[in-house]
């Protein structure tokens, strides 16, 4: 398993509440973090370093994650990245559409402090990167 303290995770979120909790939780972990509130300039930060995952809002103005993880999926350098959707979308059914829409994991705001890191694991081991 990759030492938690040598992932490299990039946070986009519009909300920099939403950023700001994660950024407390990773940091107990010494987790390298960069964030963005938009998914322009989070592309842009993905293109210059790939990271270990990304944690991504799906509901943003402008380019929304959904957009996001369109174009990542479309480049051969960063469709392999493990993508796992923010979100506050928890009806039945939003799961699934996130996973088929190519997300890698699906995680619900607010986030859960008891679960958070577990949660990522779970993804990443699915991925064979833990």
């Amino acid at each position: 398993m990759i030492e938690m303290s040598q992932w490299n995770v990039l946070i986009i979120d519009d909300e920099p509440d939403n950023i700001g909790v994660v950024e407390f939780i990773f940091g107990f972990y010494k987790v390298q973090m960069q964030s963005t509130t938009s998914g322009t300039a989070g592309l842009e930060m993905l293109r210059q370093q790939l990271p270990t995952l990304l944690l991504l809002d799906v509901q943003m103005p402008g380019m929304s994650g959904w957009d996001v993880l369109a174009e990542i999926r479309k480049d051969e350098k960063l469709k392999g990245l493990v993508v796992i959707a923010l979100t506050a979308h928890a009806m039945a059914g939003d799961k699934e559409k996130a996973l088929e829409a190519g997300f890698d994991g699906y995680m619900t705001k607010p986030i859960s402090p008891a679960t958070f890191i577990n949660d990522i694991k779970a993804v990443l081991e699915m991925r064979n990167i833990a």
